[in-house]
């Protein structure tokens, strides 16, 4: 499930492959990425980290010293996160999804295959914040790790079919993070995470805590 590249295999077996954001290319070492005619318009990551990324509009140049580091990098070193342990470094490109490069990213939390609390996190990359929402789009009054954002949103026209597709990705878990993208018609998977933000985000206000545990694992 870490690995951005193979997690595909999963999506398209459980789900269908039109939940997958296409692959346009999977670069193994600088000199791939140094050899690669890179799409005007794209998105760049490494497979075998988390958080990193370069969104390329306009044929913009692209920081090679970056994805060098990323190819030499290995997040189980920084965090001691086990999944991360045997991954193998490598560097994804895909199309920007929904030609945007400011996506609101949907993460639903559930447990035991069932969807129970939906993170939505904007603007991530120029000042990063946070909403969190009950099943039936209901606001909640804390945040975790990011300040809350001012911002309200609309309820996803799709919301079910995100809830659905949650469901069944979530369902060979115990507890899972599911996250989606989507245009209000469409909805595409980023990525299933095993544990959210490495277990170190704390609560804002801390009383949040106790409201979100209740929510995910209460009452199953």
């Amino acid at each position: 499930m870490s690995d951005k590249e193979f997690v595909k295999l999963y999506v398209k077996a459980v789900a269908g492959d039109q939940f997958n954001v296409p692959t346009t290319k999977i670069l193994s070492s600088i000199e791939e990425v140094r050899n690669y005619e890179f799409p005007s318009d794209c998105c760049i990551k490494p497979t075998h980290l988390s958080g990193k990324v370069i969104l390329r509009r306009n044929n913009s140049p692209i920081d090679l010293e970056e994805i060098d580091k990323w190819l030499s990098s290995t997040f189980y070193r920084v965090n001691r996160e086990a999944n991360y342990k045997t991954l193998k470094p490598k560097v994804i490109v895909e199309p920007l999804l929904f030609d945007s490069d400011n996506l609101s990213d949907y993460k639903i939390f559930c447990f035991m295959g069932k969807p129970k609390l939906i993170q939505v996190d904007m603007d991530r990359q120029t000042n990063h914040t946070r909403k969190f929402y009950g099943l039936d789009w209901n606001e909640m009054k804390f945040s975790l790790g990011y300040p809350q954002s001012s911002i309200q949103l609309e309820k996803p026209q799709n919301l079910d079919k995100m809830l659905a597709l949650a469901s069944a990705l979530s369902g060979r878990f115990g507890f899972v993070r599911v996250d989606l993208y989507s245009n209000g018609v469409e909805c595409i998977v980023g990525e299933i995470t095993n544990c959210h933000g490495n277990a170190w985000e704390s609560f804002i206000p801390k009383s949040g805590e106790l409201i979100a545990s209740s929510m995910i694992f209460g009452n199953n």
